[in-house]
């Protein structure tokens, strides 16, 4: 780079030696007390010569390129084993010696909430329930637990009851149960070597997602029997006060409109089924995830997580009423990515990421957590994922905003150099793109509140092709704006209506929240806006601002033309994600070629700037090839990530 402008001092000194805040943390469920050490437990770091790990402790995570660790009390006789809280506060005390960040993990396994059964032990009333429907008997309407047919007894760690989201007794048992157990033992380093704690895939329940496949099942430890002659029925959540609430807000009797949360067509049993699941977002949100929040802000420490089935955009409802809401709740929203096949974004990794991300635009955020593995690949027996694909697999979710990277990759399973490169390689893309902006300028409309209304409970696995055509349509052209976007390299954010209404329209035709700023928004072939977001829209196109409705025949291809969002490649290719920032009155773009094939074309940026090219996997950095005033030439490899970075 003789001559060249170098990157300002701040950034070329992370990028060179990123420092462990900006590493990946493992996710470690529980240390064996029989190995710790003063400098931490000793286990986990393998796939180097066990002469070069043993008897280090921690230390051995930094060998290996890791930042920090995700932890928990470990699961055997959780909360109750003097000789485990022991190991974890030796192992804290360690961590925090080496300045290793330190996450706390809520759960026994998963899915977060029950404090492996000492929540429900403490009060069975505070378990899942559900209202299901069963027509062919005279009083067709049963509330019951939610527990056969559902996540609570189909995940891959245990078969047990589950508590119930929207009764807030649960919630405050859970959180003394976990947060404050944690706090009593580790208080001296909330806030300071303790930065998080994570919640796990909560959700209502009363939902059926399918069995998972029988042969992991059958590894699957049952703690509470299943009762075999439960009848599988359609149901939507329940709990004790749910009435009552109802009643409250809408002034109506919940009891005499039960069928048309199950059934019916017309515009008053949509109008019911839009009532009751806008309540029910409503009090998941103030029961759960809003309790944790305060706590952890009253703690110190940031709340963070993920929620169940990201990618299926109609789960979203029975789940937990809106995704986006739950996680604009948590001062780190996140994802997991259970896939290390990069490709995994253009089939529904992208809304997976999208709604964390945007969770935390919407909200003045920046961090965004992902939990990453290549558990499809293992399960698959076609793992361990090589590096490459979970280099790639990095990549395409920093684009989308992802800082803080969780792994349940096992060290074991791949070289130590292999680990270290990974390390280096998330931490280059943080020391750059942490300290940014996510600079997206078009908005996709989340159609959430049009699938309240359209959400028929089925008694079978979920599946679209059970809900009504409108649904099928709203589904389908959200899914497949959303996929167009991505593929023609148009960086994007997602709005419901809550966020939509709350928008200022500013008078250059823009749209903006807290410091985020767009141009145009996508609507979903027939969504129907409430009154007070159809005001912001209608405010909005009067100012000269882009809305784009989709009446079935949006393509790629139309929405640039339609959007003219700024850089554009040539030729086209769907297999390129981009990811735009802003540092520092600088722009920043990331491309992350997650195909197969190598990539060759020249990306157009509009304007006549200069560009150096940080390639994160081998640290290298160089002038980009312009080929003619505000064209970069491109020349991706499979699986190859490379930074943009705006010359002074």
């Amino acid at each position: 780079m003789a001559g060249e402008p170098a990157l300002p001092p701040k950034w070329l000194e992370g990028w060179s030696q990123p420092p462990l805040a900006d590493r990946p943390l493992l996710i470690i469920h529980g240390f064996d007390p029989s190995r710790a050490t003063p400098e931490g437990v000793d286990q986990m770091v393998r796939g180097a010569k066990p002469s070069e790990v043993r008897g280090k402790g921690l230390q051995s995570y930094l060998g290996v390129g890791l930042g920090g660790i995700v932890c928990n009390v470990a699961f055997e006789q959780y909360m109750q084993s003097e000789d485990h809280w022991k190991a974890l506060v030796g192992t804290v005390e360690a961590a925090a010696k080496l300045g290793m960040p330190v996450w706390l993990y809520d759960e026994d396994g998963y899915p977060s909430g029950a404090a492996g059964g000492l929540v429900l032990k403490e009060n069975p009333a505070f378990e899942a329930t559900e209202l299901a429907f069963d027509p062919s008997l005279p009083e067709p309407f049963i509330v019951r637990p939610a527990y056969e047919f559902t996540h609570a007894s189909n995940n891959y760690y245990a078969a047990r009851r589950y508590v119930n989201l929207l009764d807030e007794r649960a919630t405050r048992a859970f959180i003394a149960k976990t947060h404050d157990a944690y706090w009593a033992r580790l208080k001296p380093h909330f806030g300071k070597a303790i930065q998080a704690t994570f919640t796990d895939e909560p959700s209502l329940m009363a939902v059926n997602l399918g069995q998972i496949a029988e042969a992991a099942r059958k590894r699957v430890r049952t703690v509470d029997p299943l009762d075999p002659a439960a009848k599988p029925l359609p149901c939507v959540p329940w709990a004790y006060d749910l009435p009552k609430q109802y009643k409250r807000r809408y002034g109506e009797d919940l009891a005499a409109q039960r069928r048309s949360l199950f059934e019916g067509d017309s515009p008053d049993d949509r109008r019911v089924r839009g009532q009751f699941w806008a309540l029910v977002a409503d009090l998941v949100a103030e029961r759960y995830f809003a309790p944790i929040q305060a706590w952890c802000r009253r703690h110190r420490v940031a709340s963070s997580g993920h929620i169940l089935w990201e990618e299926a955009v109609m789960h979203h409802v029975p789940l937990d009423g809106n995704h986006l809401k739950m996680l604009s709740l948590m001062d780190i929203p996140g994802l997991d990515v259970l896939s290390s096949d990069p490709e995994t974004v253009l089939h529904g990794g992208w809304l997976a990421a999208a709604l964390p991300a945007s969770a935390a635009m919407l909200t003045g955020g920046r961090r965004v957590m992902t939990e990453v593995s290549d558990f499809s690949q293992t399960q698959s027996g076609q793992g361990p994922a090589a590096l490459p694909e979970m280099q790639a697999t990095a990549a395409w979710q920093a684009a989308w905003g992802v800082t803080d990277f969780t792994l349940y990759y096992r060290v074991a399973d791949r070289p130590a150099e292999a680990m270290r490169a990974y390390g280096d390689f998330v931490g280059r893309l943080n020391a750059l793109l942490k300290p940014a902006r996510l600079a997206p300028r078009v908005l996709l409309y989340y159609p959430v509140r049009d699938l309240w209304a359209e959400y028929r409970p089925v008694a079978e696995p979920l599946r679209l092709e059970s809900q009504s055509p409108r649904a099928k349509s709203i589904v389908g052209s959200f899914n497949r704006l959303g996929r167009a976007l991505l593929g023609s390299q148009v960086p994007f954010a997602l709005a419901d209506h809550e966020f939509l209404a709350k928008m200022r329209v500013g008078s250059d035709g823009t749209l903006a929240i807290k410091d985020q700023r767009f141009d145009a928004i996508v609507l979903p072939q027939d969504v129907e806006l409430p009154p007070e977001a159809a005001k912001v829209v209608e405010r909005f196109r009067g100012r000269g601002g882009k809305a784009i409705a989709d009446t079935g025949k949006l393509n790629g291809s139309a929405l640039w033309e339609a959007l003219h969002p700024g850089f554009r490649l040539t030729p086209a290719c769907d297999r390129i994600v981009l990811g735009r920032f802003h540092r520092e009155g600088r722009e920043i773009l990331l491309l992350v070629n997650v195909g197969r094939q190598p990539y060759a074309g020249a990306l157009t940026t509009g304007s006549a700037i200069a560009w150096l090219a940080l390639d994160p996997a081998s640290g290298s950095t160089a002038p980009a090839v312009v080929e003619a005033p505000g064209t970069i030439r491109l020349a991706l490899a499979p699986r190859q990530a490379l930074l943009l970075v705006q010359r002074p």
